[in-house]
């Protein structure tokens, strides 16, 4: 449940959302979705958390967060660490659990409702500590794929559960297809 008079914050796990978009076949229109929770509330804040690969000539993602930066939102990143797991593969971690978490606990005190879109169960205490600082707290994410996204146990200490799907029409565009390269 929205109030027109609360103040909202999103704070958006970016590899969350997307693989969650992309397990559903869409993407996600971010100026849409800003409008969207413009309209619900008055939107304080909108963080997007992201690791990014040092080094890479070219990053899938450097367009994104720079369009992220010049449109509204505040954006979190930090360096992903590669790493060779025990079969030999590279493998990249980029957590931002904590990030959101100390951003999240330190503007409760200026919100009444926060929207965290991430499936993580790891964010259950978070969502809980936000709801004793008297916080209303939604979450978005989805169980309509396979697996479902979202753990159970955030879904249920959420006081709303906002099914992504849900938003296909409001803030979703088809996904891009790989561009070709004529010769």
């Amino acid at each position: 449940m929205f109030y027109k008079d609360d103040r909202l914050a999103l704070f958006i796990d970016g590899a969350n959302l997307y693989a969650a978009g992309k397990s559903l076949g869409f993407d996600i229109d971010y100026k849409l979705l800003r409008q969207e929770f413009d309209r619900r509330g008055k939107l304080t804040r909108a963080y997007y958390y992201t690791a990014l690969v040092e080094g890479e000539e070219y990053s899938p993602i450097r367009p994104l967060v720079d369009w992220l930066h010049y449109n509204g939102y505040c954006v979190v990143t930090k360096p992903a660490r590669e790493y060779t797991d025990a079969q030999g593969r590279r493998k990249v971690k980029g957590n931002m659990d904590i990030e959101l978490t100390v951003d999240a606990m330190e503007l409760a005190p200026h919100l009444d409702h926060a929207v965290l879109f991430s499936g993580d169960g790891d964010f259950r205490p978070l969502v809980a500590a936000l709801q004793r600082r008297g916080v209303r707290v939604s979450v978005v994410s989805t169980i309509r794929s396979q697996p479902p996204m979202i753990a159970d146990d955030l879904r249920r200490q959420a006081d709303n559960f906002i099914e992504l799907d849900a938003l296909r029409d409001i803030i979703g565009r088809p996904p891009r297809e790989p561009q070709q390269v004529e010769t």
